[in-house]
């Protein structure tokens, strides 16, 4: 399930947004200001940032060029009722991938998260994973971690925010066991830099 971090002041828009995209299957996390958007970034791991430009104490853009120069490179979608071309490519410049203009209707960010959500490329931190290409990147060097642990990756990155059954993931080696399964994740996690947590009697995850 795809995770979104939603901005934005205007309390019916902000509810109506997130129960419309919780029906769409997303999980959504809500936020009325700056610095409530702010500690949700610091406690969570989001696929998206929904984030409106124009707020009663500071911005949008405000916020994620804070979050850029702290190394978090979460995609970000903004919506305005702004105009100004000049905000817009301030947006574009910090690294936002789109932007919505205000009134829209539900449907039309549906169709533009669809788009994003569909393409092959995942990203995660400075890691970014083609799986069209299967080609793995760390800060834009190809990485290669071996098939075994390619799969293993694949497995847990397409599952992202779930936990993947261990018996699932033993199923992708060569010789199967315990140990040879956890010497597989710690090369992954070595090589990438990944975080892959082990939840006891159940199986691994990618945050």
């Amino acid at each position: 399930m795809k995770k979104i971090l939603l901005l934005e002041d205007d309390q019916l828009l902000n509810e109506t947004l997130q129960l419309f995209l919780e029906r769409e299957g997303y999980s959504v996390d809500v936020a009325l200001t700056l610095q409530e958007a702010e500690e949700l970034t610091f406690e969570n791991s989001y696929d998206l940032y929904l984030f409106d430009i124009n707020l009663p104490k500071g911005s949008g853009l405000e916020l994620l060029e804070y979050l850029r120069l702290a190394d978090d490179k979460t995609d970000t979608i903004f919506i305005t009722a702004l105009t100004d071309l000049t905000s817009i490519a301030k947006g574009f410049e910090l690294g936002a991938i789109d932007y919505i203009k205000k009134p829209f209707h539900p449907q039309e960010l549906l169709i533009r998260l669809k788009s994003k959500f569909s393409s092959s490329v995942i990203t995660l931190g400075n890691v970014v994973f083609d799986q069209e290409a299967e080609v793995i990147r760390v800060d834009n060097e190809v990485v290669d971690i071996g098939l075994t642990q390619y799969k293993i990756f694949k497995k847990l990155i397409l599952h992202r925010g779930s936990v993947v059954n261990k018996v699932d993931l033993l199923e992708l080696l060569e010789y199967p066991s315990d140990n040879a399964l956890r010497v597989s994740i710690t090369k992954i996690k070595q090589r990438l830099g990944v975080k892959i947590k082990n939840i006891r009697a159940k199986g691994y995850m990618i945050e």
